[in-house]
């Protein structure tokens, strides 16, 4: 096999993609699920959205009320954020993601992972603050349901971004933290890191800015929800340097488990019959480079004992005896001038 098929993938490398999609389609049905089964009580998360506005009142952070009075009455607002809150994080997100794969592969994975650390961050926080948005909070609240209002207008109804008639399949107490806020946010430094274009960076600005609006426009999030989604991101990227070292251990791990014998032990029966075991380290050597018709040289050498060639004349390879007949019986040209040069060479030394 060739050693760049059996060298573990780089950390900057662009995965194959049909391993890519089933790995983010299982992170999103757990994700999913996650919601689920995260629900919560729902008076216990009405008294934590209540919690939420009143620390909001006292610091003075509590934009959710006006704005949503004011997508409330003006639908040429209120329609269209109702479309943003309930298809872009579907649509701009997988967008991002699928360009990121194709046009910078070396910062894929990076990102990848990090947007995945952040999104699962969020689901613990889901269970363990089931928070009911300001929209499903009692009416004395001031605060009104555009989606329910606007809901003629498109394909969802009173369980926010859900589809009409399919409520159950969603989480409404999945208020704290925002990952509408936080995933507009990872889009937009992406698209602002690694866009060449004005407009790219322009989108990377916006898209997050106008998200926050939304989900509060929507009274589908407090502030202090979409603070907690930038938050969550943050984590996120702290987590990702260490988690991604540690997958690269586990998948060195699992290499190295499936491939025995590399770099150590023996090779057993590979230089020829006068060799019984060679080094791994140096097995590709001799089997490669002193096996075959020389084996018994090796061997031979190895072993510091001369080769035995016809009854004890030492030769080296290749040296023919002189007068040694050829395959038809005769010396050739070559062998009679050596044996000619040696005999008289010993009659001169004799004289």
């Amino acid at each position: 096999m060739d050693a760049a098929a059996r060298r573990p993938a780089a950390a900057g490398s662009r995965p194959r993609w049909w391993t890519e999609l089933p790995l983010l389609a299982l992170v999103y049905a757990a994700y999913s699920a996650g919601r689920l089964v995260a629900r919560g009580d729902a008076h216990a998360a009405a008294g934590h959205g209540e919690t939420i506005l009143r620390w909001e009142e006292l610091l003075r952070i509590d934009p959710e009320r006006a704005l949503n009075r004011l997508f409330t009455a003006t639908p040429a607002l209120g329609i269209p954020a109702d479309f943003a809150y309930a298809s872009l994080h579907y649509l701009i997100t997988p967008a991002v993601l699928i360009w990121l794969w194709h046009r910078r592969p070396a910062h894929y994975r990076t990102l990848r992972t990090w947007l995945m650390l952040a999104t699962l961050i969020g689901l613990i926080g889901f269970t363990l603050l089931p928070t009911a948005p300001p929209r499903l909070l009692d009416t004395g609240s001031g605060f009104a349901d555009t989606m329910a209002r606007f809901s003629s207008y498109g394909w969802w109804g009173g369980d926010a971004s859900a589809p009409r008639g399919l409520g159950g399949m969603t989480n409404q107490f999945a208020a704290m933290p925002s990952l509408h806020v936080g995933w507009a946010l990872w889009c937009g430094v992406v698209l602002w890191k690694h866009g060449r274009s004005r407009a790219t960076r322009a989108l990377a600005v916006a898209y997050p800015l106008v998200i926050v609006l939304v989900v509060m426009g929507t009274a589908n999030h407090y502030l202090l929800d979409a603070l907690a989604g930038t938050a969550v991101m943050g984590l996120g990227l702290l987590l990702t340097r260490p988690a991604l070292r540690l997958a690269e251990r586990v998948r060195g791990a699992a290499t190295g488990a499936t491939r025995p014998g590399v770099g150590s032990g023996t090779v057993t029966g590979a230089a020829g019959p006068g060799v019984s075991s060679v080094p791994g380290g140096v097995s590709g050597l001799v089997a490669g480079g002193a096996t075959g018709a020389v084996g018994g040289f090796v061997a031979a050498g190895a072993a510091g004992t001369p080769a035995n060639v016809s009854d004890g004349c030492e030769t080296s390879a290749g040296e023919r005896i002189p007068r040694q007949p050829t395959r038809r019986g005769r010396p050739t040209a070559a062998a009679a001038a050596s044996a000619a040069a040696a005999d008289d060479g010993a009659a001169t030394a004799a004289q």
